[in-house]
């Protein structure tokens, strides 16, 4: 078990666990962009470059949807999806290494894992939905789905603290969404 990336799923459990908490979409996506470094560089260190890299792209897209959230961000995100989707596909990644020369990406001579497709697939929803939505509820709702094909590929890759941030994560939004339900009805 490599105990140092497990670390830095922790914080990533913890961190999102207050973004989901945050009471505007503005707030949300800065403590979520915390979150999801701590989780890009778990996945990486783990060797899950899928989950690494979607991660690491979610970081970069919350912060521009701080600012820009237009049909141009939507769909520049939607490709860089897909690029580095078939990037990954047809040029498998066994592994990104930060080395004292810069950054060394190790190609494999292995068929890539169908796994991939489940990462990229929640890091879409994901994307339409931190564009796109600036109610907290409304995001919480668009997210269990994206949330549910993360807890999919955790498992998938190994992820012990991926799965449990997947989970503490659905749990969380279906506590607030009950939360606020019920003070509606009062």
């Amino acid at each position: 078990m490599n105990y140092l990336a497990e670390v830095f799923g922790i914080i990533a459990l913890v961190t999102n666990f207050i973004a989901y908490r945050q009471q505007t979409g503005d707030r949300y996506r800065i403590v979520s962009a915390l979150g999801l470094a701590a989780l890009s560089t778990h996945f990486f260190m783990l060797g899950a470059v899928a989950g690494g890299i979607v991660t690491g792209m979610a970081v970069l897209r919350n912060f521009v949807a701080l600012r820009w959230q237009g049909p141009i961000v939507l769909w520049g995100f939607v490709l860089l999806n897909f690029v580095f989707l078939g990037i990954e596909w047809f040029s498998p990644i066994a592994g990104i290494e930060l080395t004292g020369a810069g950054v060394v990406v190790n190609w494999s001579e292995s068929p890539v894992h169908w796994s991939i497709l489940v990462a990229y697939a929640s890091s879409l929803i994901f994307t339409v939905g931190s564009i796109k939505l600036n109610d907290p509820a409304a995001i919480r709702r668009w997210f269990l789905l994206a949330e549910l094909l993360g807890l999919i590929y955790a498992v998938l890759v190994g992820s012990i603290s991926g799965t449990i941030f997947n989970i503490v994560n659905l749990s969380s939004i279906l506590l607030k969404l009950l939360q606020d339900r019920r003070a509606q009805t009062l």
